[in-house]
């Protein structure tokens, strides 16, 4: 039995690399979670423009010689949104994007919930590895934004992951990694995403995030799109008008999480179109808990004064949403739970948190409060150079969201509540 797992593991592999023979490299690799996470995931890689077919392998962690693997083919487009957009070289010098390339998707599913897998692309025998979600709420997630990755300045993405590989290392390994935006300087700079892409945490991970304005922009905002998220992403394609595979909602164990974009939402016309779309997910999808994320900060935690909170937070009320993260304003601000703009028991009503940056190189001054004193129960950055990450931890009864500094302190903690 033993000899017949190692020529299986040697078949396979001499398959595979007469496969890698055949086709380029793919880059740019990422696991995104499907719709139900708990049985499908969602893929995204890009290989060069005329390289051919690309497949998926992928098996259970457990298959050691990945006798039970099985493949898939993806769906190929032609990707040129990239191309030709000014830049930096990673050694600072301008440059213009040469970036046309296939962009490979699969859906993969019918898996086993809270299982670990692994897999590999054909042309790389780096392996990948994702956890599909529990049936129950037994779970952990990391939560990282604002490390705006720029491949001139190196240490703005190694911060981020040290933050990461921090949390891993007290807390042990997470189920999936949450981003609240702003993960690359400018979003236009396919060079940007695909350095940023080869970290660690990427391969090991699933990841769901939002898109922010720096991801939506190029360089000096000459150019705006969602299409660069998208591009770069393989998300649940269940959002509204144009702004599928860019907002999206999925469900990890008993937890709905629904992911809007702040750049559609800067008109009346659009904030009302994002929030008919919110109503209409809670409403078909009951969930034990209900998170939502976007990028723009409910408060600006350096003076207190409401943002964002006063747009949803009529909303959030009347759809009972337990928890809303967002990002941006490079400062962390909490609350308890929120109902009517009065603190309550946590019986009812939305905590607000936002998280800090994290590229060691953002950071704001606190001046004099102005406003929001009661509700805002805590805020915490470390002036100009901040690097900070949450951890969030959830079980049927609650969610506990932890605020770790650089060197993976506790700084805060809050609960929410089941209602």
């Amino acid at each position: 039995m033993k000899l017949y797992r190692l020529i299986s593991f040697a078949t396979f592999f001499i398959i595979a690399n007469h496969t890698f023979a055949q086709s380029s490299t793919p880059y740019t690799i990422i696991t995104n979670p499907g719709e139900d996470a708990a049985t499908t995931i969602r893929l995204n890689w890009h290989t060069n423009e005329h390289s051919g077919e690309s497949r998926c392998f992928y098996t259970t962690i457990d298959d050691i010689d990945w006798s039970n693997a099985k493949s898939q083919k993806s769906h190929q487009e032609l990707c040129t949104i990239f191309d030709s957009i000014y830049s930096k070289t990673a050694d600072g010098k301008d440059f213009y994007e040469s970036a046309r390339f296939m962009r490979n998707t699969i859906e993969i599913d019918s898996l086993t919930p809270n299982v670990k897998y692994k897999y590999h692309i054909d042309g790389d025998s780096t392996i990948h590895y994702f956890k599909t979600a529990p049936t129950d709420n037994n779970w952990t997630a990391a939560i990282i934004s604002d490390f705006h990755a720029y491949t001139p300045l190196p240490k703005r993405a190694t911060s981020a992951m040290q933050m990461l590989s921090t949390l891993e290392q007290q807390n042990g390994e997470f189920d999936l990694i949450l981003h609240v935006g702003d993960i690359t300087a400018w979003g236009g700079s396919y060079s940007f995403w695909r350095d940023l892409y080869s970290n660690e945490p990427f391969r090991k991970y699933a990841w769901a995030g939002v898109n922010g304005n720096h991801d939506n922009m190029s360089r000096g905002y000459t150019l705006q799109s969602n299409k660069f998220f998208r591009n770069v992403n393989n998300n649940p394609l269940n959002g509204y008008q144009d702004e599928l595979g860019v907002c999206y909602h999925f469900t990890y164990g008993n937890t709905l999480f629904i992911m809007l974009n702040n750049e559609s939402m800067k008109t009346d016309e659009g904030l009302q179109n994002a929030q008919q779309w919110v109503r209409k997910v809670i409403a078909k999808n009951p969930a034990r808990f209900t998170i939502i994320m976007e990028h723009y900060q409910w408060f600006y935690g350096e003076s207190g004064k409401a943002s964002q909170y006063d747009r949803w937070k009529n909303l959030f009320d009347k759809c009972g949403v337990d928890l809303a993260i967002a990002a941006n304003n490079h400062i962390y601000a909490r609350t308890n739970a929120i109902f009517n703009g009065e603190e309550t028991d946590g019986s009812k009503g939305t905590v607000y948190i936002q998280t800090p940056s994290a590229d060691n190189e953002r950071g704001q001054a606190l001046q004099e409060w102005s406003g929001n004193h009661p509700l805002i129960k805590y805020i915490w950055n470390e002036g100009a150079n901040t690097v900070g990450a949450l951890l969030l931890t959830a079980t049927d009864e609650n969610l506990t969201i932890t605020l770790h500094d650089r060197d993976g302190n506790t700084i805060d903690t809050t609960l929410v509540t089941r209602k």
